[in-house]
């Protein structure tokens, strides 16, 4: 079944599905219906779940064996499967195929990638989860979108906008959806049940202006890795949310990732940057990226992204600005240090 962002909430309050996969090139929205379906699954049972990163043939193993596995703990489990790469290749369209057949009672499939690679949607695999679970499309707003979907989030924290004061919020976050959503919960924390016009936008990026949340990256990309680390201490100082900063790295080391793969593979810079979504006022820092990085280490990095999710989801004891620290660093650097973690790409909580 094919369904539309805004219409997941009522799908789950029907019950639970044997298969979720969430794909596009809005990361943020498909971070946050990953959320509400973990949540809902949750609150039916499913009270034990697994993390797969899946990078290679190889690890879907991992995904029948977790599948096979009875639970000590719980009768029923949420397999949370992470394909960066967009395509599950020729193995795992098969091991999905074999599983939508049949889907096991005790366990729902969450599947999260990015944009599909063209034909994705009329293959086989993707027909079987969607005849036997759920799809759901997330796609980035345009810039004469981007408005109205800052004005739909402040609609729904009861706050209403001037037309101009949407358009001012839209430039300055120049099609960051996760800096939006910052700034749209701290305009409702500010000015509650209250009109937003210019003025309170202004009033805002004032306030907000000593760590903007995308600095850290922003000084990454282009290879200062010291200003990049006094960006991420002063966002710490300052009790940003862990999982803000993790999605601002996420963002542009996925679309890194997808760049460089479409260039290993001899696209043009200029359609690689369109298909992977990237603005203009963003390509020459990935572009200082992505000379000094290759197709592997930006996996090797989007590896260390899941590490720190699920550090920041209580799995593990490593410190999780620690580990922002040395992503900052492999992101600044030349690739060397972006060396891929076997247990975080093909781990499972």
């Amino acid at each position: 079944m094919k369904l539309y962002p805004e219409k997941l909430g009522a799908a789950l309050a029907k019950g639970i599905q044997p298969a979720y996969l969430l794909h596009g090139d809005e990361p943020l929205g498909i971070m946050e219906a990953g959320d509400q379906i973990r949540g809902a699954a949750r609150a039916a049972g499913f009270e034990e779940r697994e993390v797969i990163f899946v990078t290679a043939d190889e690890h879907w193993q991992d995904v029948r064996q977790a599948t096979d596995s009875f639970s000590l703990f719980a009768s029923q489990r949420i397999i949370d499967l992470r394909l960066p790469t967009g395509k599950p290749g020729r193995t795992g369209s098969e091991v999905i195929r074999q599983l939508m057949d049949q889907p096991p009672q005790d366990v729902c499939f969450l599947i999260t990638m990015p944009k599909l690679e063209k034909g994705g949607a009329t293959s086989a695999w993707f027909k079987a989860i969607e005849k036997a679970g759920v799809t759901v499309a997330f796609w980035q707003p345009s810039v004469d979108q981007l408005p109205a979907w800052i004005g739909s989030r402040l609609k729904s924290l009861g706050l209403g906008a001037q037309a101009d004061a949407l358009q001012l919020l839209a430039s300055q976050v120049e099609g960051n959806l996760l800096a939006a959503r910052q700034q749209v919960e701290m305009l409702s924390l500010l000015y509650p049940d209250q009109e937003i016009d210019t003025d309170k936008v202004l009033s805002l990026a004032a306030k907000s202006a000593r760590y903007p949340l995308g600095a850290a990256v922003d000084a990454a990309l282009q290879g200062a890795a010291g200003r990049a680390l006094t960006v991420l201490a002063g966002l710490r100082d300052e009790a940003v949310p862990e999982t803000l900063v993790l999605w601002s790295f996420t963002q542009d080391i996925r679309a890194g990732t997808r760049l460089g793969q479409a260039l290993a593979r001899g696209k043009s810079p200029d359609v690689a940057f369109r298909e992977a979504g990237v603005w203009k006022n963003r390509q020459s820092m990935m572009r200082l990226a992505l000379s000094r990085h290759t197709e592997m280490t930006w996996i090797s990095m989007l590896a260390k992204t899941a590490r720190i999710d699920r550090l920041i989801k209580g799995v593990g004891e490593a410190e999780v600005w620690d580990e922002f620290a040395q992503l900052c660093v492999m992101l600044a650097g030349d690739g060397n240090s972006a060396v891929a973690d076997d247990q975080v790409i093909a781990g499972s909580v």
